[in-house]
């Protein structure tokens, strides 16, 4: 009976061709979260030891079949024919400050940068990198941004909680960023 659910998770995966919460798979097949956590585990063990040209990814609570990274250039020699987000150092920069602050404005991405980021956010915007995720309870209620699903399938990350802790750091007297060493030590 357990072989059934995972060949209904794989052809819901399959089928799909998204991202699929794993509470879906739970009313689809009548098991509990953590019965179906392990079933697309094992199913992806499975592609795993047979190396296999697709994968299962995890993103949030949810998971994905997607071609193995490996696979990726040749996939794409016959079916992308978009262009790949083109991420200058300015969108780099900008959606690592959106990824270690969810729910951060324009004006405070600016502030962190010192220049104008208008631009580089609605280009972000438009590669579904980030998202809006709500207004702040603030005069003018301004936009917040938080990183997209995409964000996570492009980086190969399943949560936030993955990304690199960041340094410690302090301002000298000329009020430059120094890294903390000994900050660094005590860690």
């Amino acid at each position: 009976m357990e072989d059934i659910n995972k060949t209904v998770v794989e052809s819901i995966l399959f089928a799909a061709g998204r991202q699929v919460e794993v509470k879906e798979f739970a009313l689809a097949i009548e098991k509990s979260p953590e019965e179906v956590i392990e079933i697309v585990e094992e199913l992806k063990s499975d592609y795993n030891k047979r190396n296999a040209g697709i994968d299962i990814i995890r993103v949030n609570d949810s998971y994905q079949m997607c071609t193995r990274k490996k696979c990726y250039e040749f996939v794409a020699q016959v079916l992308d024919r978009k262009n790949k987000p083109n991420l200058t150092n300015a969108s780099l920069e900008i959606i690592s400050i959106i990824a270690y602050n969810p729910n951060i404005t324009r004006a405070q991405i600016e502030t962190i940068r010192g220049v104008n980021s208008d631009g580089t956010l609605y280009k972000l915007l438009e590669y579904e990198l980030i998202k809006e995720s709500g207004k702040l309870d603030a005069p003018g209620k301004p936009t917040t941004y938080a990183v997209a699903d995409k964000f996570y399938k492009m980086f190969g990350l399943s949560s936030l909680e993955e990304l690199p802790e960041l340094p410690k750091y302090k301002l000298d007297q000329n009020q430059q960023i120094v890294i903390d060493e000994e900050a660094e030590e005590n860690v």
